[in-house]
């Protein structure tokens, strides 16, 4: 099984940006959903479309792609 077998690039969807097993959903939009809906059950109530290994991959495909260098924040 390929690591990433649910993680499609087309270049006719969404401008060729990283979706979930070709939807128009992209991974940066599985992202942020799993920030905004931190409790899992909530969020495959507000997008059945997904499951759990999507979401694992969408998570796992982010991480790979930053950057690893260091990023200063100011003190709040």
């Amino acid at each position: 099984m390929n690591r990433f077998d649910r993680i499609t690039v087309n270049p006719a969807l969404v401008n060729g940006q990283p979706c979930i097993r070709g939807m128009r959903l992209t991974v940066k939009r599985v992202v942020e959903a799993v920030a905004l809906y931190p409790n899992r059950d909530e969020l495959f109530l507000e997008y059945p479309e997904l499951d759990a290994e999507d979401v694992r991959q969408a998570l796992d495909f982010a991480a790979c792609n930053l950057d690893d260098s260091v990023i200063k924040l100011e003190a709040a």
